[in-house]
């Protein structure tokens, strides 16, 4: 495939390793778009390891063949999440280094997760684009300071720090953006 069409939660195979795609930061050098050029923040699976990689638009990676699992969040089993697999009860138990920074969006429950898979091995987690989180430490919102809407800090259920508009209260459940880590919207 070529490096245009990649997005977020790929898997990929480089100089004969598997990574995931993290993150993509897309730049064109000039005005009419001629070279683009992307730049690729993979992390190999399994372990984990961060890997930067730029290509041109029309350059080639290889899409692995890899199984995508429903799954639904089960428990925590020390630093593990234990998902299980909505149609056949599968339960994968994927450590730190394949939830990476994903661990603050999982709550009791979740479902719409689907677990990654390659030759029977659990190796990634892609998680729905957003999640609903309770609020669990905001500050007030402040009385008649000012006429703009200034966003303030939030510490949601899961520890995630966050900015929510003034109106959010403790209490209250929002909908966070997985992708951008955003809020986006009262629950």
């Amino acid at each position: 495939m070529k490096a245009s069409e990649v997005k977020r939660g790929y898997v990929v195979e480089h100089n004969n390793t598997v990574y995931q795609v993290r993150d993509i930061e897309r730049s064109a050098p000039t005005a009419r778009g001629g070279n683009v050029t992307f730049r690729f923040t993979m992390y190999s699976i399994p372990g984990g390891t961060k890997y930067d990689l730029s290509l041109r638009a029309d350059d080639d990676l290889k899409e692995v063949d890899l199984a995508r699992r429903q799954a639904t969040f089960s428990y925590k089993d020390g630093d593990a999440f234990v998902f299980m697999d909505d149609e056949d009860y599968t339960q994968y138990v994927l450590g730190p280094e394949i939830v990476g920074d994903n661990g603050v969006y999982i709550t009791d429950g979740l479902g719409g997760s689907f677990v990654q898979i390659i030759d029977d091995q659990a190796v990634g987690l892609q998680l729905p684009q957003s999640v609903v989180l309770e609020v669990v430490d905001t500050p007030p919102e402040l009385k008649g300071g000012t006429a703009t809407k200034r966003p303030k800090p939030a510490t949601l259920s899961t520890g995630l720090e966050i900015q929510v508009p003034e109106y959010i209260t403790n209490g209250e459940k929002i909908w966070v953006n997985t992708v951008t880590g955003e809020f986006a919207g009262r629950a």
